[in-house]
């Protein structure tokens, strides 16, 4: 018998939906160098709210800190330790870009990886432990995160690389959805191809010669990928259940 999970509700969902756009948004802006710190501040903030819901969701708050104990078998640590040099990293780049914001970069590319190694750690819920589930929400983070930097900058590069991580994206989503086939990620994943992707990508070309339509594509792609990944979090996730092979038998005298 198979039963949606209770223990994360959508404030985790929020983790990986708000913390995967800002982290994806400080990669971008180590790409295409906006100008201001107003896109790097907003990927900190973005990030320290997902992760403010998850402290939410904690019974006794304090507890929070014991996810700094086991760095050598939690995906979770990992990314809370990750979390610190990106926080770090990033108000230095706000004061000095050369060499901190790569650096905030490359730890925001590393924290969305631990994100998805957290989903496929979960080996009860079939959506989440596919080994695809990874590079779906790696390249979520990217799309979102590009398409929030396109709010600030519509630079050549920067729509190149919005252009690539939606087919990125588009890409990880067709594979995720034939490994783990889910009634409840149907219609987010079919706006993903067709808003999120599709219009999203025809919108960023017409950017190339009319800069307004650029925000405008930016916002589908978030739109799209915050949908789906709330709707794995929250309504794909169906443990399996459990299963006996062999039952016991009473002896008889």
């Amino acid at each position: 018998m198979n039963w949606l999970q209770k223990h994360w509700d959508a404030r985790a969902a929020l983790n990986f939906m708000l913390g995967g756009a800002g982290a994806g948004l400080m990669i971008a802006s180590a790409l295409a160098w906006p100008a201001g710190a107003a896109p790097v501040l907003l990927a900190l903030a973005l990030v320290a709210t997902g992760l403010g819901a998850v402290w939410l969701e904690i019974g006794k708050k304090l507890r929070a800190l014991n996810v700094f104990i086991n760095p050598f078998t939690s995906w979770m640590t990992r990314e809370s330790f990750v979390a610190l040099l990106l926080f770090s990293f990033g108000a230095a780049a706000m004061v000095k870009p050369q060499p901190f914001l790569p650096l905030a970069a490359l730890a925001a590319l590393a924290f969305v990886y631990c994100q998805g190694r957290i989903l496929r750690a979960s080996t009860g819920i079939p959506a989440w432990r596919a080994p695809q589930v990874v590079l779906l929400i790696i390249s979520t983070g990217l799309a979102e995160g590009a398409g929030l930097a396109l709010f600030f900058s519509t630079g050549p590069l920067l729509l190149s690389w919005f252009a690539l991580a939606l087919v990125l994206r588009a890409v990880a989503w067709t594979r995720y959805a034939k490994a783990a086939p889910s009634a409840a990620l149907e219609a987010p994943g079919k706006a993903l191809l067709q808003i999120g992707t599709v219009a999203a990508l025809a919108l960023a070309f017409a950017g190339a010669w009319y800069p307004a339509a650029a925000p405008l594509a930016g916002l589908l792609a978030l739109a799209a990928g915050l949908w789906l990944k709330f709707a794995l979090v929250t309504r794909a996730a169906f443990n399996q259940g459990f299963a006996l092979p062999r039952l016991p038998v009473r002896g008889t005298r």
